[in-house]
């Protein structure tokens, strides 16, 4: 009885562990993701601003 009860421990231990992990990656992706998405949308408004044709 006291095995079943340690394996269950460490099996919900590594699925927590495995479920964090899994949400952190998300995490630093998903700022990893929105850091490139302001630099190209600034990198986008600085060079359409340079090139940016008057109508006359």
């Amino acid at each position: 009885m006291l095995l079943k009860i340690i394996i269950a421990a460490v099996a919900i231990w590594v699925a927590f562990s495995v479920l964090g992990f899994i949400i952190h990656a998300a995490v630093v992706l998903a700022i990893i993701g929105g850091i490139a998405f302001l630099g190209t949308a600034a990198y986008g408004a600085i060079k359409n601003s340079r090139n940016r044709k008057q109508i006359s």
